[in-house]
């Protein structure tokens, strides 16, 4: 009689599995798998692996809490991750393994926009949903794809509001360095000049880096030999604090402002504390605890002791897609329609679980581009770390319909 017991259960548990079931305390559970592209290793890691750690996180918080439910069935998360090393042909590779070979029709991260595009150009054909977080380029969203979101605004829509920041700050004669070959840095800088220019400023230089290069002094000395009234640093954390703490050890004394993003401990690998204070950054708000809600005490509180180190302010866009696709699948009634999924993300105000600062754009939380939209802010660094200083006031219904007729 034991013999005859055993060999039911293990039939169940095989007929189980074979049906994309966990075999657990909950019976009839089924499992959803995330699948997480991003870049896990090379330079564009600072912002891929945080988001990778973010998506993991949210996972383990909602399996913890009994998983996701809805249409009477409980969805216990597996989230599957591949390195695309920030490169265009591994984004493509690594999301066509995650949809064919691992059955995943939810697919989140995306922090650098070259990989980005490169699966934002095909996946509109897919039985899948793309959940973008860091990458800024503007074109993922302009082109109005049905079952793309990104949480992070794109970077023009930040760049016009530092323009006028800076310009209210009284400088006129800006000299830029920066990865100006990179689209989403152009577009910030585009942004920025055509607001500036308005106050009755000007550019008057523009140098660039590469994402390796390490010694920027002959872009510095070039601008010092201008004498402008400030600097602005487009480009990935690690090349912005050479270039940060190159100007310093050039005895350049005008203010530096920066579109970069990063951590305190990401920018201190790099320059001092004295070589940095008093750098701006002019970005989307982020994770800055100040600025924000409880969540965000509780996102820092939870990532650090969970890793080890503290978030990267950006990774919480990719925290934010674990949340915006359980509320989509609750009221969608189930994971298994792709499609009713991704019109309930249209529909979605923004998760009571969301810790960065969303502006609603006619109170949903994605406009009809699939285009969210965070609060931007002026971002200072005093006596070892950034510190919030002033809300830069953005306008998204305008943007929202200037991203929409790009595609018209």
């Amino acid at each position: 009689m034991k013999r005859f017991n055993r060999r039911v259960v293990m039939v169940a548990a095989s007929a189980a599995m074979g049906l994309g079931m966990v075999w657990s305390a909950h019976a009839a559970d089924k499992v959803l798998v995330l699948g997480v592209n991003d870049a896990l290793t090379g330079p564009g890691a600072v912002y891929g692996l945080p988001q990778a750690n973010a998506v993991k996180m949210a996972a383990d918080d909602i399996n913890a809490k009994g998983g996701i439910k809805a249409g009477g069935d409980t969805y216990r998360i597996k989230v599957v991750d591949y390195d695309d090393k920030a490169n265009p042909t591994e984004a493509t590779n690594s999301v066509r393994k995650l949809i064919d070979r691992d059955g995943a029709k939810y697919l989140l991260g995306f922090c650098c926009s070259g990989p980005t595009s490169a699966v934002a150009s095909f996946i509109d054909k897919e039985d899948a949903v793309m959940l973008v977080g860091n990458a800024a380029e503007r074109a993922i969203t302009a082109k109005g794809i049905p079952n793309l979101f990104r949480t992070r605004p794109p970077a023009d829509f930040t760049g016009a509001a530092a323009g006028v920041f800076v310009a209210k700050r009284g400088a006129r004669n800006i000299a830029v360095i920066g990865s100006l070959e990179v689209s989403f840095y152009g577009q910030y800088l585009e942004a920025f000049e055509r607001e500036l220019v308005k106050a009755g400023g000007k550019i008057v230089a523009k140098e660039t880096f590469a994402l390796k290069d390490r010694d920027m002094t002959p872009q510095l000395t070039k601008v010092r030999a201008l004498n402008p009234d400030a600097l602005l640093v487009l480009g990935y954390v690690e090349p912005a604090a050479f270039v940060y703490r190159q100007a310093i050890e050039l005895g350049m004394k005008m203010p530096r402002y920066g579109f970069t993003s990063g951590s305190e401990e990401q920018f201190l690998r790099v320059a001092s504390s004295e070589q940095m204070e008093g750098v701006w950054d002019l970005r989307p708000t982020e994770l800055t605890v100040e600025a924000l809600d409880a969540n965000a005490k509780t996102y820092v509180a939870n990532y650090t002791k969970k890793y080890g180190s503290a978030p990267a302010p950006s990774s919480p866009y990719a925290y934010d897609q674990v949340y915006v696709l359980k509320n989509a699948i609750e009221a969608a009634g189930g994971a298994g329609d792709a499609k009713k999924v991704a019109a309930a993300i249209r529909k979605l105000a923004i998760p009571k679980e969301a810790v960065m600062k969303y502006l609603p754009t006619n109170g949903t939380m994605f406009d009809v581009n699939g285009q969210a939209y965070t609060s931007n802010g002026a971002f200072q660094w005093q006596k070892g770390k950034w510190v919030y200083v002033a809300e830069l006031p953005s306008d998204t219904v305008a943007y929202s319909t200037f991203l929409r007729s790009l595609y018209k």
